[in-house]
């Protein structure tokens, strides 16, 4: 039983509506008129690769440090007692990150197709876990992470009017979920 897939599987998919796609900046449809075989020639639309150094260096900031970082540092300094020794805790941290973006970075100079943890997970172990990890990913990991983020804004904005005590856990989560449904609204408007 053969689970990885082929390369023939993973390659563009030719559109047969353009116009759909119009506003967005295309290559030109690629021709093939291989001589020896007739059957591969194909004319697919593909958008144009355009991720800049400023756009990279957004997501890798958004995605690793992401709103943890004004979180964590109270109870890492809590926890560890000292300040020397909480500055080994985030630096030890800091490696393991490091270690883990030198790997993803391996990946994508290795697996050279769209999709990111998707297209690796479908190289090495099979359409069928790939498809599993992104379900994970679409239905726990992305609504928990928007959660997160929203109860820590939620968190800040609401101690501005407690200064002296801790903020009402209800006041903390509804004002969590207008602005998840805020955002929410914007972007399907938008």
């Amino acid at each position: 039983m053969k689970m990885s897939p082929k390369a023939e599987d993973y390659i563009s998919v030719p559109q047969k509506e353009a116009e759909t796609i119009s506003i967005l900046e295309l290559k030109e449809p690629v021709k093939n008129t291989d001589a020896e075989d007739p059957s591969k020639a194909n004319d697919t639309i593909e958008l144009k690769p355009k991720m800049t150094l400023l756009n990279g260096i957004t997501v890798i900031v958004g995605s690793i440090i992401g709103s943890g970082i004004f979180v964590s540092p109270g109870g890492v300094l809590k926890n560890t007692g000292s300040v020397n020794m909480a500055l080994v805790v985030w630096i030890t941290s800091g490696i393991f990150s490091m270690i883990g973006a030198y790997c993803y970075a391996e990946l994508g100079c290795m697996i050279k197709k769209t999709g990111a943890d998707y297209a690796y997970i479908m190289v090495t172990l099979g359409k069928f876990l790939a498809f599993i990890r992104l379900w994970v990913e679409c239905m726990i990991v992305r609504p928990c992470t928007v959660a997160i983020v929203a109860l820590t804004f939620s968190i800040y904005a609401v101690k501005y009017f407690f200064p002296e005590c801790e903020p009402p856990d209800e006041s903390v989560r509804i004002l969590a979920a207008v602005c998840i449904c805020i955002l929410a609204f914007v972007n399907c408007w938008a």
